[in-house]
């Protein structure tokens, strides 16, 4: 492991809950780079705030089974409401490099809820 990446003991990992979400529907946040997604969680159904738009269309979204953070604090980004961050590889420092960041997903048939561990 790089002597540059931060370590964090598994107590501090156990805080993060990762959960599998199924987009049920994606729009455009019209003059952003933003999508306003509806993902069902299992329990509940989720508003997320995502700055994809300029990777993903809403209608290439609708039905991605995607890895979220379920347990991040709400918070407003542009006015609306953020339920959640969805994961992706591929950060700032990536795309200058040349890599296109992609959606985290699961592999095979996982309902929406499922934690990740």
């Amino acid at each position: 492991m790089s002597s540059q990446i931060d370590q964090i003991t598994i107590d501090e990992l156990s805080k993060v809950k990762l959960i599998v979400g199924l987009v049920k529907n994606a729009e455009r946040i019209e003059g952003t780079r933003l999508l306003k997604l509806v993902v069902d969680i299992g329990s509940e159904e989720r508003q997320i705030i995502s700055g994809i738009a300029e990777l993903y269309t809403a209608e290439e979204m609708v039905g991605k089974k995607v890895i979220l953070v379920a347990n991040l604090k709400p918070r407003t980004i542009r006015g609306y409401e953020s339920q959640g961050m969805i994961l992706a590889a591929g950060c700032k420092e990536d795309e200058q490099k040349g890599i296109r960041p992609r959606l985290l997903t699961v592999d095979g048939e996982v309902p929406p809820g499922t934690t990740i561990c």
